[in-house]
């Protein structure tokens, strides 16, 4: 695993919880979107409209089976043409505007954790940093414009992590072999699982310390990005959870069954939940 590390040439990021908090700008928008549906409809027919409930409508929809597929911003769009129906009113122009409204907010909003940018200033000048996510949040969106060598969607793909197609497209944009590869992201299945198969080193963020409940097993987890640096500078005292090794945990990696975080606390894996982009 010393040796794997030391290959390391380029470095990918998820998207989505792991570089911002999507769940809580999705609900910021929504609730943006539910105001904006407020100024042009009676209360009496959104007495039951909630956020909880626009979301269910939501995931409906991305769900269902057709004979073709349709584009994130595609699905929003059908999403509150749908939440309007459920409440009785057929306008499509007032689905549009409050998808214009959910968008503005959804990509002019994001707000980064605080351990990005650090991240990537200590990081980029050795590796080639790149981004590789199932969503649509174009780098400059995010305050992210100039931070990425590479940047792979799924969308331009045509298939989603955790699709080897899709780590194999990164390897191309970033001009390097699988094994010079390291992967971020919060995801066991569509991080972790997706980089495992390629021969990519996997790295676990872990940041709410939760159980890890599924078989899935990355080479390294963390549960902030400010311990990345380290990990990669001292790789010759860490040691590998696919390897085996039962050394101490440090602040980036240690034994398959716990680990003690950086403030000496104990805490068990966590499976990071799945989530739907936009």
């Amino acid at each position: 695993m010393i040796d794997r590390l030391r290959r390391i040439r380029a470095i990918s990021f998820d998207g989505d919880m792991t570089l911002w908090d999507f769940e809580a700008v999705m609900r910021h928008s929504l609730g943006h979107a539910l105001t904006e549906l407020q100024a042009h409809l009676p209360a009496s027919l959104l007495a039951d409209l909630t956020i909880d409930r626009m979301i269910e409508i939501r995931d409906a929809v991305a769900e269902e089976p057709r004979g073709h597929s349709l584009s994130l911003e595609e699905i929003r769009l059908e999403a509150f043409d749908r939440t309007l129906q459920s409440i009785g009113v057929n306008d499509r122009d007032l689905a549009a505007r409050l998808n214009a409204v959910y968008l503005k907010h959804r990509f002019e909003d994001i707000q980064l954790y605080a351990d990005v940018l650090p991240a990537f200033t200590a990081l980029r000048n050795r590796y080639m940093l790149g981004l590789v996510s199932n969503g649509n949040s174009y780098p400059e969106h995010c305050a992210l414009d100039g931070q990425f060598a590479f940047v792979v969607f799924a969308h331009e793909v045509g298939v989603e992590k955790p699709d080897p197609a899709i780590f194999q497209a990164a390897c191309r944009e970033a001009g390097c072999a699988p094994d010079q590869l390291m992967h971020v992201g919060d995801s066991l299945r569509s991080d972790v699982e997706g980089a495992n198969a390629v021969g990519a080193l996997s790295v676990w963020l872990n940041r709410n310390r939760g159980p890890r409940t599924q078989s899935i097993v990355p080479d390294f987890e963390i549960d902030t990005l400010s311990e990345l640096p380290g990990l990669l500078a001292s790789c010759g005292l860490k040691s590998s959870m696919r390897d085996g090794q039962q050394g101490p945990w440090t602040a980036a990696c240690g034994s398959p069954d716990r680990r003690t975080a950086g403030n000496g606390a104990s805490s068990s894996l966590p499976n990071a939940p799945a989530k739907v982009p936009l």
